[in-house]
């Protein structure tokens, strides 16, 4: 047993040195584990950080341009809000300036009402007393022409009354010549200031189109595929819209023309539909130009409202509206023919409230005035009678049918209204800048003008006034008395027909004044 036991020693040490072996070995494994477990722990809090990193720098980029657009938003929104507070401002003001000088006439036509009233009281006065001093001339007439004539007093009162009658009958005469005359001075002197006042007062801007449609391309490669294989787009089209489609040499344009303007925005807004969406053929040309013609009729709709809501009018026929909206694509010697109808309601507004007339229908028949413009193929002969049986039919007055109507001198003026119509179209049309003449030769004609009146001697300032309607010359008195003052307003004005072309009528006006100054020492 003990050799057994001392034989089996080293087997003992043996098993002991592998078991501490085995557990250094399980030891170092684990620790080796350990350490690539922590290491790994330490690569994923790392990830982990950079993840929290980026998610907290893409949080906070997101949250900075939210602010920044939530920022240019409202920075927009309270601009928007000042131009219109700025413009709801203006408006205002000019309506205050427009009351104010509405009361400034009521003032002086009060003053003047009782200035006549004051005047009529002494006219009245002055007849009784005249009327006293006549009976008691004609009872010593009786008595003279009894006396001297050994007439009875019946005899002489009868040839005193033949006697009187004719003299009253000469005077009379006299009289009522020098009523009219002065009248027709006053009647043209008080429609000259009425106009005048009515120019200065309104000041409108206009814009100058042309009468044909130009679309731009982005390149010269969309214009074979708006003619499409062997032309069938663009003939297509063509048969769609009623226009005539101009592809030539310009680059990156294309032209559409057409003489109604409406369909020509139609085809217009709908060609650029067309090269923005891509996809040309003739199903979708069709497509296209169906959408775009019912949105162009609902805009003109629209537009014939506000303008009647602008002009602050009651509501008219849908009908009107709608030929009203149609005048926006209409031009007339370049001259927009919708703003020339609002502009001509304003002026015949402010003419009419000058007369004391209705303000509200004068309006209402400048602003219609044209609206036979746009009654296109449905008319034959003038607008302006086809205009007013249309708005006739529509429910308008008499009184504004005829009104426009007559602004061509075509039927006769049954009201002031069609006189009032007449002359404002007349004012717009001719208006510098309205139609066809430039500003350039606009102010060309006023120096024109000026330095015709500087030519003449004794001239010392001239000036164009009216928009180049008159022409205000003051002249040195030393040099220019108050008869040559006549004969150079009549030299003038031949210089100014010989050398200057203009509208209408220019009156020219020479002013001499004499001052004289002293002083008390």
């Amino acid at each position: 047993m003990l050799v057994f036991a001392f034989s089996g020693w080293p087997d003992l040490l043996l098993v002991i040195v592998g078991m501490l072996l085995a557990l250094v070995g399980v030891n170092v494994w684990n620790l080796a584990r350990l350490r690539s477990m922590r290491s790994k722990g330490l690569a994923i809090l790392k990830e982990a950080q950079g993840k929290a990193d980026r998610i907290t720098t893409e949080a906070q980029e997101r949250a900075n341009s939210e602010s920044e657009r939530i920022r240019r938003e409202t920075e927009a929104r309270l601009d928007g809000r000042g131009r219109e507070l700025a413009q709801r401002e203006k408006q205002f003001q000019s309506r205050e300036e427009i009351l104010s000088q509405q009361l400034q006439s009521l003032s002086k036509r009060e003053s003047l009402l009782e200035t006549g009233q004051l005047a009529l009281a002494e006219n009245q006065q002055q007849i009784k007393d005249q009327t006293a001093a006549v009976n008691a001339l004609i009872d010593e007439w009786q008595d003279r022409l009894a006396g001297l004539a050994e007439l009875t007093q019946a005899e002489a009162r009868e040839e005193l009354l033949r006697s009187i009658e004719r003299d009253a009958q000469r005077d009379a005469r006299d009289l009522t010549r020098r009523i009219v005359e002065k009248a027709k001075r006053d009647r043209e002197e008080e429609a000259r200031r009425i106009i005048s006042i009515a120019i200065q007062r309104y000041a409108g801007d206009h814009t100058s189109e042309t009468t044909t449609a130009s679309v731009a391309l982005k390149g010269d490669d969309i214009k074979g595929r708006i003619i499409g294989r062997e032309g069938r787009n663009i003939r297509a089209f063509e048969n769609v819209t009623g226009m005539t489609v101009l592809i030539d040499d310009t680059p990156n344009t294309v032209v559409l023309s057409g003489f109604d303007p409406v369909r020509r925005e139609i085809a217009r807004e709908s060609m650029e539909r067309l090269i923005a969406d891509g996809r040309i053929h003739p199903t979708r040309i069709e497509e296209v130009v169906g959408r775009v013609s019912s949105e162009i009729e609902d805009r003109v709709l629209k537009m014939g409202d506000e303008v009647v809501c602008k002009l602050r009018l009651s509501p008219v026929h849908p009908e009107i509206s709608k030929r009203l909206g149609r005048l926006y694509f209409r031009q007339s010697y370049s001259q927009n023919v919708l703003d020339h109808s609002v502009e001509v309601a304003r002026l015949t507004a402010l003419i009419a409230s000058e007369l004391g007339a209705n303000v509200t229908h004068a309006t209402r028949a400048g602003l219609l005035h044209d609206v036979g413009k746009a009654l296109g193929d449905e008319i034959d002969g003038s607008h302006a009678i086809a205009g007013a049986e249309f708005i006739r039919r529509h429910g308008e007055s008499d009184e504004v049918a005829n009104a426009v109507a007559s602004h061509h001198d075509e039927v006769e003026y049954e009201t002031v209204l069609g006189i009032l119509v007449s002359a404002a179209d007349a004012i717009s049309a001719s208006r510098p800048g309205a139609r066809s003449e430039s500003i350039a030769s606009y102010v060309s004609r006023l120096k024109d003008l000026e330095e015709v009146g500087m030519s003449f001697a004794g001239v010392e300032r001239c000036f164009a006034v009216q928009a180049g309607r008159e022409v205000r010359v003051f002249v040195r008195p030393e040099e220019v008395a108050d008869d040559a003052a006549y004969a150079l307003a009549r030299d003038m004005c031949r210089k100014i027909e010989e050398q200057v072309q203009y509208p209408g009528q220019i009156r020219v006006m020479v002013i001499r004044e004499v001052r004289c100054v002293d002083y008390a020492k």
